[in-house]
């Protein structure tokens, strides 16, 4: 019987802007590229079975950005730790690799850094995989509303953020909206969780969190570069999510109508529990988009 070849995963680091980034590639250089965008609390870590999955076929990039993951972390007082500047060093990224030609697969935070750079470089986006990466006011929990509202200058705001850096809510993120929380392995939250307790993380993730209504500006801009280029698109999302329900999902197709759909019985997290449904799409979706 034979036994399927699992990629090799090459783990590296490059540096941008004088700041260590590291990131996991698999695949064949030739191969069409996916750019993997991991969302919040996470890393490239979350990949990880993906890649494993598509690896074999597809060339697969995985960066952690400045703060999570084994990227370099700077302080606050040393690096301005917004969307923006997240961006800035995505771009840089890509740069430093070669990397000019791909789809990207975006997730949670993954989203607003990830169409930052599309409206950046729309030369670079060959088509995108959508996975609970919001983009529309609709898309936005009254739960996602309430953590939006913690902004500089609000009072508690601070302390609000820091309440939901903690390992019963990491694990709930994983866990919460599963049909079955015993398929989602503990390894994903407890590494997670492992990055947020290293000294100064929570600081970092505090500060990014209070720039999160920075992206709810950006929207009108990143559905008018959807409606302009009309990438390929693929969207699987998990429909109970907490923060980023299946409205988000849906209104996509408001601004790309040929965007392919698929809603999952699951959470936010969704590759946890339904990558062996996910990742024949997404192969699927690369082989018919990208040449």
């Amino acid at each position: 019987m034979s036994v399927p070849t699992v990629p090799r995963i090459h783990h590296r680091t490059v540096e941008v802007s004088g700041r260590r980034v590291f990131y996991r590639e698999a695949g064949p250089a030739d191969a069409p590229t996916l750019l993997l965008l991991h969302g919040f609390p996470s890393g490239s870590h979350q990949f990880t079975r993906l890649i494993d999955a598509l690896g074999g076929r597809f060339h697969l990039v995985a960066p952690d950005y400045p703060g999570f993951g084994h990227s370099e972390s700077p302080s606050p007082a040393e690096f301005d730790y917004r969307f923006d500047t997240l961006a800035d060093v995505l771009e840089g990224f890509c740069l430093a690799l070669g990397l000019d030609r791909f789809a990207m697969y975006v997730f949670d935070f993954g989203a607003p850094v990830g169409f930052r750079l599309a409206t950046r470089h729309p030369e670079w986006i060959t088509g995108l995989v959508v996975q609970n990466g919001n983009a529309y006011l609709e898309g936005l929990s009254d739960l996602a509303r309430g953590m939006i509202a913690n902004r500089p200058g609000v009072e508690g705001a601070d302390q609000a953020v820091r309440s939901i850096l903690t390992a019963e809510v990491t694990r709930g993120q994983y866990e919460g909206g599963a049909a079955d929380p015993t398929a989602v392995a503990p390894d994903g939250w407890t590494m997670d969780q492992h990055f947020l307790d290293l000294p100064g993380r929570k600081e970092i993730q505090v500060e990014l969190a209070l720039d999160y209504h920075s992206n709810l500006a950006r929207y009108p801009e990143w559905q008018a570069w959807l409606r302009a280029e009309q990438p390929p698109t693929l969207i699987v999302w998990g429909r109970n999510d907490a923060f980023f329900p299946e409205p988000g999902a849906r209104a996509y197709l408001r601004d790309v109508p040929g965007a392919e759909l698929h809603l999952f019985d699951t959470g936010h997290f969704a590759l946890e529990e339904r990558l062996p449904e996910i990742a024949p799409l997404i192969a699927d979706f690369l082989g018919r988009t990208q040449k």
